[in-house]
């Protein structure tokens, strides 16, 4: 076992929301291209709403993985703050983000929101019933996933692509 923070990534979405689907996506991408320290969880958020508390006040660091709409350009990466996660969250219209908001303020208030917690994501180019990510959001995957890469290393849990992992 080792001392190491413990970090806590939460894709959310919908699959059935075009392109609110992405932390899903997102977080299977991660999960299976990349070897994680085991003091990673990754965790499926979907639309679990206040179902994610227990999730959200065991972490240390806490990273969500959703399609986030700041009214940037379609594909355009958005890496958010813990102090500027529900503003954004709070603009769009879908039922886990406004559960999820919620779910973080009881936290806060509960005083057990880690200090360290991000939203990675993409700005949205369609979010309307439909199965599948947008081309731009597709497009777009590669650099994502070096976003929440980047991030996991500076908090030190290191990421190994599986393809090396594999012959090492």
């Amino acid at each position: 076992m080792t001392d190491a923070p413990r970090c806590t990534v939460i894709g959310l979405g919908s699959p059935l929301m075009g392109d609110d689907g992405l932390g899903l996506v997102a977080l299977e991408r991660l999960r299976e291209g990349w070897a994680l320290p085991p003091t990673v969880e990754l965790v499926d958020g979907g639309t679990w709403g206040m179902s994610l508390l227990p999730e959200i006040e065991r972490a240390e660091r806490l990273l969500f993985l959703d399609a986030i709409n700041t009214g940037a350009p379609p594909g355009t990466t958005i890496v958010l703050s813990r102090d500027e996660i529900p503003r954004y969250l709070a603009m769009k219209v879908s039922p886990h983000q406004v559960d999820l908001r919620d779910v973080l303020a009881v936290a806060e208030l509960r005083g057990t929101l880690p200090d360290e917690a991000y939203a990675i994501g993409l700005q949205p180019e369609r979010v309307e019933m439909s199965v599948g990510l947008s081309r731009t959001l597709e497009h777009r995957l590669d650099n994502l996933m070096a976003t929440v890469v980047r991030r996991l290393e500076a908090w030190d849990c290191p990421c190994q692509p599986r393809s090396e992992a594999i012959c090492a």
